[in-house]
This record gives C-alpha cells, sequence and structure tokens, in this order.
C-alpha cells in the first residue's frame, strides 16, 4: 500500500528503544522555589553527558527524514533549522543545565509571540516604571492618566504586570487594551488585579526574554521614576536604538509635574556622557523629558504621522511612507540630511522588490538612502523632519 503520511517511511532497520516516563517522579517545584526561578547567569558545572553514537546516529537519521519532509511546508524551512540546531546540543555534549536555558527561552519566546500575534495590527507602548510606588504618589497618578490617554489614543498598553507604576498603567487602561509580561522571581511578585486573571498575562522566568518582548513588541516606550530596573530598561533601549539594533521609535521620560527624577537624570547624562563625549550631542534626540502627559503622548503619535517603518535593503536604508516629499522637499532633504548618507542622494521610490514578502506594505511611499549607519541620533531628526512635512495631495 501506498505510504499515507507526508513523511519518508522510516528504513526497516532503524528501531529506536523509548525510556517509560518515569511515573515516580517528584511533584515539580512551586514557583515560588529559588531553584526554579533563578536566573542563569553563570555556567552550569555539571557535567556533560556521553551519548551513545549508535543510538545518536540513528536519531540523526530520523531527524534528517523530518528536516527533509519540513522543507515543502511554509516556513518549514526554518523550524527544520530549529531541529537541527537542538540535535547539535546532543552532539556537543550540552550540559543539561545548559539545554533547560535554551529550551526554556525558547518556549517563552515561542508562547509570548503566539499571545502577541493577533493584535500587530495595533500599536503598543511599553510602560516602565517602579514596583514600589505607591498609589499616593504623584508618578502613580501620572502614568494612570498616560495609559488611559495612549488607550484613548486607539493604542494598547504593555507593562511589566506587577504594582506600583506597572498597576497604575494596568489600571489606567484597563484590562481589554494590556499586556503584562511578569517575571517569576524567587519572591513572589503577584499580578496587579486588573491583569491578574487575563490570557495576556505572560509569566517569564528569564529578564533577557521578557526585556525582547517588552521592545520587540512596543512601538513606543515609555519611562516613568523608577529603581535599577527602570534604568537598565531605559538605557538598554536606548543602546538598542542609537546602535541600530532596534527600529526607530519615540522613548519618553515622564516625572508628575514639578518632578525632577528625569530632570536630574538628564544632568547626569550631559555632564558626565555628552561632555566626556561619551555619547553624540545628536543622540539626545532619542529621547524627551516631559511633565506633560499631553506632550508625551503627542510625542508618541507625532512619530508615526508620516512615519512608517523601515527596513535595510542590501546597502539602502528604505524609510515608509504615509506622504512622499515633493521635488522641493527631497531637494531639502538631500541637503540637511547629506551627512546620513554615503555621499549617494536621498531618493524617492515604490517598493523594491526584496519588499515582496510584505504585501500589506506595498501602498506606502519609500525614502531610500545608503545609510552611514552610525548617526541614529541623527535618523531621529530626519524622521521627524518627514514627520513634520506639510499634507500635500499626493
Amino acid at each position: 500500500m501506498p505510504n499515507p503520511s507526508p513523511f519518508p517511511p522510516i528504513p526497516p532497520t532503524i528501531h529506536l528503544t523509548m525510556k517509560r516516563p518515569n511515573t515516580t517522579s517528584p511533584t515539580p517545584p512551586r514557583s515560588d522555589d529559588f531553584s526554579t526561578n533563578l536566573e542563569q547567569t553563570q555556567e552550569s558545572a555539571e557535567s556533560p553527558r556521553k551519548p551513545d553514537l549508535r543510538h545518536l546516529a540513528t536519531v540523526r537519521q530520523l531527524a534528517d527524514q523530518l528536516v527533509a519532509a519540513l522543507q515543502s511546508l511554509p516556513d518549514g524551512d526554518l523550524v527544520a533549522e530549529i531541529i537541527d540546531n537542538a540535535l547539535k546540543l546532543l552532539r556537543d555534549r550540552t550540559n543539561r543545565g545548559d539545554i533547560k536555558l535554551i529550551n526554556k527561552a525558547l518556549k517563552e519566546i515561542r508562547y509570548a509571540l503566539k499571545i502577541f500575534a493577533p493584535y500587530r495590527h495595533i500599536h503598543k507602548v511599553s510602560m516602565f516604571g517602579s514596583a514600589r510606588t505607591p498609589e499616593s504618589s504623584p508618578d502613580y497618578q501620572q502614568a494612570a492618566d498616560f495609559a488611559k490617554g495612549m488607550v484613548a489614543a486607539g493604542w494598547m498598553v504593555i507593562t511589566g504586570a506587577g504594582g506600583g507604576i506597572m498597576a497604575a498603567g494596568h489600571g489606567g487602561a484597563g484590562a481589554d487594551p494590556s499586556f503584562g509580561l511578569a517575571i517569576r522571581l524567587p519572591h513572589e511578585q503577584a499580578a496587579n488585579p486588573t491583569i491578574a486573571q487575563d490570557e495576556k498575562l505572560i509569566n517569564f522566568k528569564y529578564f533577557f526574554t521578557r526585556k525582547l518582548l517588552f521592545v520587540r513588541a512596543a512601538n513606543a516606550l515609555a519611562l516613568f521614576p523608577g529603581g535599577f530596573g527602570t534604568l537598565d530598561e531605559g538605557f538598554e533601549v536606548l543602546t538598542l536604538i542609537q546602535t541600530g539594533k532596534s527600529v526607530p521609535m519615540p522613548v519618553v521620560m515622564i516625572d508628575h509635574p514639578g518632578g525632577t527624577y528625569w530632570k536630574d537624570w538628564l544632568h547626569y547624562i550631559q555632564t558626565d556622557l555628552l561632555e566626556r563625549h561619551l555619547i553624540s550631542p545628536s543622540d539626545l534626540s532619542l529621547f524627551k523629558i516631559t511633565n506633560s502627559n499631553e506632550e508625551a503622548i503627542r510625542e508618541i503619535t507625532r512619530f508615526y504621522n508620516n512615519y512608517h517603518s523601515v527596513r535595510t535593503v542590501r546597502s539602502d536604508l528604505v524609510i515608509r511612507l504615509q506622504r512622499k516629499p515633493t521635488p522641493a522637499q527631497l531637494a531639502q532633504i538631500n541637503t540637511r540630511f547629506a551627512d546620513l548618507t554615503d555621499s549617494q542622494p536621498f531618493r524617492v521610490a515604490g517598493p523594491l522588490p526584496e519588499e515582496s514578502d510584505e504585501p500589506a506594505l506595498a501602498h506606502l511611499h519609500r525614502l531610500v538612502f545608503p545609510f552611514n549607519h552610525h548617526d541614529h541620533g541623527r535618523l531621529r531628526v530626519l524622521i521627524d523632519f518627514l514627520n513634520d512635512l506639510p499634507a500635500i495631495q499626493q
């Protein structure tokens, strides 16, 4: 009879002996167990185990058949690559602790992307701030009002799902337009009541996977006064944008009226970083400090007034726009921002052939130029200029 399976038949000489599940395994540790929640920041001293080479060869043969079959599925080539790399852990005699880290990180990222996927068409802002901020604090009310204003502007809100500023953000936004990216700590941190029972609450073991989603799923970031975690997240985001490892996006730092937290932070940035030439003057364009929610919301929403997104195609940076520059405006761009190119001029174009995998964006206009890839502060100034172009009939 013909083989009904889409997979190639397994040769009759290949046999696998499957281990029976251990029905006497101990109860999984509680979520507040220290060993369960410990971030693996050091290499494990556990000795690697040497696999049986004949058994490993048999597994490799079976995997090669699966990898070959996956090639006929959409994106199956990439899934096949994941499987192939996973099997190399056995070949490399990777110890069990390191395999656990890889496995858990992959599972966390996969699940988080699944939760975010239905909402990709909606803009989102990630909010950072102290978990210790009490409800009586003006920062708490400022964060709640900001989140409420962003939802009114059609945005969704992402916070760390805990208390303080995170609870304020979810409370101001409400559950429906909220995502919670919770972190499991050795001392249990409960999710705030607004997001605790929502399907958009995602629990992470690792800070690095959680921080990835805070940035990757967001179209803007808002920081309120906070401790080490807030400053860590703020500096990391600025580093990613400054180095081009993240797409451009608005970053606002919000104090309550009369507050000086971010003003004091800016003083440090200007005197200890800028004056020592550790950053460039244009890097100050990567963020905005304000004590007005209205100004913060305007800064975020204005960023997408004309600008849509960017993509690199070979040596060119492609800026996708709602409105294309007129010939006169293009001439002005070539004069004011010539320092951003490698001696080649800016040009207006339609979608490039390499963008055919994004047909939903084919209607957008393109500003194309060979970006020097080192002055992302100036790139932000260019985006602001494009957003301020008057709406002229295209």
